[in-house]
């Protein structure tokens, strides 16, 4: 990875935040997003847990395992997609992040995404989703599907995924979510030329 691909400026790096309470008591280090600065691809999670806590990046341990096989699965490599979270402190007890929490953290994530400036978002899981969409979301039934939603000042589009830890509780999620991130890599052209791995006939 290229030194640009490690480099964060003041709209993708928090560095400091105390705007919530519990999180502050709960998190041992703020989790930053990692990857490109001019990744066309985002996914965005919910927010860190134990292991990322501990690590200090997002999607490690075994759902970071399922997310990084997918990815290369697709012909994805991990290195070259941004990853971040709604939140990037650790909630208590691994709980969602509430309301205020989500939006205390709202404005983060937005200009994360503005200097980005990606093709496509991937939400991954139920609290990324709608907190993105600001409606309901029945993420097993809307994964896969393709949505424009307003952030800041731009439309964004964005892909809805199930969380790759709900292939670890149920099985028959798996496949699903594994087309879902070859279609991330279809629609910004990254399966292009790949070994035949590419799933667009499906879609």
């Amino acid at each position: 990875m290229s030194e640009d691909a490690d480099a964060l400026d003041e709209n993708l790096c928090v560095g400091s935040c105390e705007r919530c309470p519990a999180l502050v008591d709960s998190r041992s280090q703020i989790v930053e997003g990692v990857g490109p600065v001019d990744a066309d691809l985002v996914v965005v999670g919910e927010g860190p847990g134990a292991n990322e806590d501990e690590a200090g990046e997002p999607f490690v341990g075994r759902s970071g395992d399922v997310l990084d096989e997918a990815f290369r699965d697709a012909g994805l490599a991990r290195a070259d997609v941004r990853i971040t979270n709604c939140v990037r402190c650790r909630p208590p007890d691994n709980r969602d992040p509430r309301t205020d929490e989500l939006a205390n953290c709202r404005g983060y994530l937005e200009a994360e995404i503005a200097r980005l400036d990606p093709d496509l978002i991937v939400t991954l899981g139920k609290v990324p989703s709608e907190h993105l969409l600001g409606r309901s979301v029945g993420i097993t039934a809307e994964s896969g599907d393709v949505v424009d939603a307003r952030l800041g000042k731009a439309s964004r589009r964005v892909l809805l995924s199930v969380h790759p830890a709900a292939t670890l509780y149920d099985r028959s999620q798996r496949d699903g979510f594994f087309e879902t991130i070859a279609r991330a890599a279809d629609l910004i052209g990254a399966s292009e030329g790949s070994s035949g791995q590419s799933r667009l006939g499906e879609f």
